[in-house]
């Protein structure tokens, strides 16, 4: 399989990945992120997220978590942990309801099941919006998650739509055309 043009403008940039163009995107669209946020980026590995907001915004504090390891970044920290456990991680638990933006591009390893695959995605996506609602600043925060386009979709926008006063679909450019990846923008006012 050939790499497509956004993976090799990412290789060619240097950066980890090409999913930091999706989320450069939609940071851009919806100005979600400021100087001086606190950030919290779930599944972060292999950190393109993280990097990218710290590039952004150097002022940002970014805390990143994922059950995989990941390459150290400059003034990101980076907690080795499945996201079940984030409240025993005592430098995030600390922060919790003053976080301004939290980011995910969390998804779980597929098994060509449709079914279960939607079942699996919607689970993860609700555990994320679960860790999001309780961590962000309910004044201001804002939250942007990977899911697929499924027979979930609707029931997690409805999910997200309790909690947020806007939630807005975005499909970036650099998402692959053939990819069911879509993401979720919700904001607190």
């Amino acid at each position: 399989m050939h790499a497509d043009s956004w993976a090799l403008k990412a290789k060619k940039l240097g950066l980890r990945s090409r999913a930091v163009f999706k989320l450069e995107e939609i940071l851009k669209r919806t100005k979600a992120l400021k100087k001086n946020s606190l950030v919290l980026d779930i599944g972060s590995a292999p950190g393109g997220w993280s990097e990218l907001v710290k590039a952004l915004t150097p002022s940002s504090n970014i805390y990143a978590i994922d059950r995989l390891p990941m390459e150290p970044i400059d003034g990101v920290q980076f907690f080795q942990e499945d996201i079940l456990n984030i409240d025993e991680i005592k430098d995030i638990f600390l922060l919790k309801s003053k976080f301004n933006l939290v980011i995910s591009d969390l998804a779980p390893n597929l098994t060509g099941i449709r079914s279960i695959d939607e079942e699996n995605i919607f689970e993860l996506n609700i555990i994320t919006l679960g860790v999001a609602v309780n961590y962000l600043c309910k004044s201001n925060g804002t939250f942007i998650i990977k899911t697929f386009q499924n027979s979930m979709l609707k029931k997690l926008r409805t999910e997200m739509e309790i909690n947020f006063n806007l939630v807005q679909t975005y499909k970036p450019a650099a998402s692959k055309s053939k990819s069911g990846e879509i993401y979720l923008y919700g904001e607190m006012r």
